[in-house]
């Protein structure tokens, strides 16, 4: 009898590389054709960190991108966050079918709890930078453009 799915670890996975889509792969397998999209908008995030440090911060492109990779870190941790609150029987009813309600697989332990508040500390800050970084682009944007109309002559 197999040991059965770890909600700890799926949560540390989900945390540690949940924007590749690792905790799908190892909850559902290679197959999860869902686990493969994952490392799209994580790429095109880090292209549009690229582009910031290549071409500075009025790279407009560049303010769509890197928020993506903000929301995928965020969703990440969002997951993680939900693996840890999962309660023991309903984790090995999804991921366990095979063993008891209470088998230890879907038990927290003190690095669950660990991981969750990482969780919650990482996504909540890739959130709202991601938010602070578009939104500020965005108002002084429209600033620029405001000044452009406003001028005399211009």
């Amino acid at each position: 009898m197999s040991k059965g799915k770890s909600k700890t670890l799926a949560a540390f996975l989900a945390l540690v590389l949940g924007t590749m889509g690792l905790h799908r792969f190892y909850l559902k397998g290679w197959g999860d054709w869902v686990g493969w999209l994952f490392p799209i908008p994580t790429a095109l995030g880090w292209w549009g960190v690229e582009r910031v440090r290549a071409l500075g911060q009025d790279d407009q492109l560049a303010w769509v991108l890197v928020p993506m990779l903000g929301v995928a870190l965020a969703a990440s941790c969002l997951t993680a966050v939900v693996y840890a609150v999962t309660p023991q029987d309903k984790w090995n009813a999804a991921h366990n079918p095979h063993l008891p309600a209470d088998a230890p697989a879907g038990a927290g332990h003190a690095l669950t709890i660990a991981v969750l508040v990482i969780a919650m500390l990482t996504g909540t800050t890739a959130f709202m930078a991601s938010l602070a970084f578009s939104f500020q682009r965005y108002f002084e944007y429209q600033i620029e453009e405001a000044k452009k109309i406003s001028q005399p002559g211009g």
